[in-house]
């Protein structure tokens, strides 16, 4: 039997159990070891904001249409940091050079599932590395989210960056930041996530909720501001404050999954009198600029390179492995008491 982690409606968490499937032509059965949880965007699929509970998606527009929506409870495997054990290889594909074989550990997206049937050619290259444990591969998509943003911030050495939002993929960019040469202001509304930002790197941290932000960078770089903020938070409020906290045509990335109107963030003010320049940066692709040179697999491949040169920390953010039959209260510790967790991992 196959067990799979639905949302049955906001905030209702079950484990189903489903009769494993035939494996297909072209396929790889993995046996899932641990799924990690995001907090960002799985939460909005938890709390019933995520935008597609409402509306669809239109690929070929590029935009979100009215009247039906794109997904539906249940809301069944949500989840894309997956590490498990090829069990089972599709008989013509046995011994093709790149194809991990039955017994290999490999890393990839399937979902929070007991076990994905999944396309080979998705997981060509996704054997995990000897030196790496096997929770690293767990981080593969979420440290690819935090390279992109330092990507499209386009950092150079002596650069002051603010980091807005210091959960596991702020805490990663501020680590990818700084090994960028930037100096980096790590802004979170809490001090503990605040202290190990300062362990990954962060020359300063200041409290989004106590510390006055803006005036306090720009008084740390003479007046002048950060020359790039990056807000992985996904809170408008933040937005702003990161809006505020940048030089004269300073840049802000937004990586965050910002969701519903935009309440505290007024365009008008310091974005438009500061001429500040605010670039996207979400990972279903690469900043335009590098998309000569980078993909998406390149971002993932780049950032467990890091982690198995020992120059990015991800052992240390796992603060919950929590078994998949639990996976109810994980979600509700995520959304009740985000200070009280950083990475949960479900293990199957």
């Amino acid at each position: 039997m196959e067990r799979v982690v639905q949302f049955t409606g906001p905030r209702q968490v079950e484990v189903a159990e489903h009769e494993s499937a035939p494996l297909p032509a072209g396929h790889l059965r993995v046996r899932t070891r641990y799924s990690g949880v995001s907090a960002g965007t799985e939460l909005t699929a938890y709390r019933g904001t995520n935008p597609y509970l409402t509306r669809t998606w239109d690929p070929d527009a590029r935009l979100f249409r009215d009247g039906a929506a794109g997904i539906e409870y249940p809301v069944a495997g949500w989840g894309y940091s997956e590490v498990g054990e090829v069990t089972e290889v599709s008989p013509e594909l046995v011994g093709t050079p790149g194809i991990p074989a039955t017994g290999d550990l490999v890393w990839g997206i399937w979902g929070h599932r007991s076990e994905g049937i999944v396309p080979a050619e998705r997981m060509t290259g996704h054997t995990l590395s000897p030196g790496l444990e096997p929770l690293a591969g767990a981080f593969a998509r979420v440290g690819a989210i935090a390279l992109n943003a330092v990507l499209a911030a386009d950092l150079h050495l002596g650069e002051d960056v603010a980091v807005f939002g210091q959960g596991v993929i702020g805490l990663l960019t501020t680590r990818l930041a700084q090994l960028s040469g930037a100096d980096v202001t790590a802004v979170d509304a809490l001090d503990g996530r605040l202290a190990t930002a300062q362990a990954y790197g962060a020359v300063r941290g200041l409290n989004a909720r106590t510390d006055a932000v803006a005036e306090r960078i720009r008084e740390a770089t003479g007046g002048r501001g950060a020359d790039v903020a990056i807000e992985i938070s996904g809170v408008y409020p933040a937005l702003h404050e990161a809006l505020r906290s940048v030089a004269v045509g300073g840049r802000v990335v937004a990586s965050g999954f910002y969701q519903g109107d935009g309440s505290g963030l007024r365009l008008g003010d310091e974005f438009h009198h500061n001429r500040a320049q605010l670039i996207c940066s979400q990972i279903g692709g690469v900043p335009p600029q590098l998309a000569g040179r980078w993909t998406v697999e390149r971002l993932q491949q780049t950032f467990l390179k890091l982690v198995a040169d020992g120059r990015v920390d991800v052992k240390s953010l796992v603060s919950h492995v929590v078994p998949a039959a639990d996976a109810a209260d994980a979600y509700a510790l995520l959304d009740e008491r985000p200070g009280d967790a950083l990475q949960i991992v479900l293990e199957f």
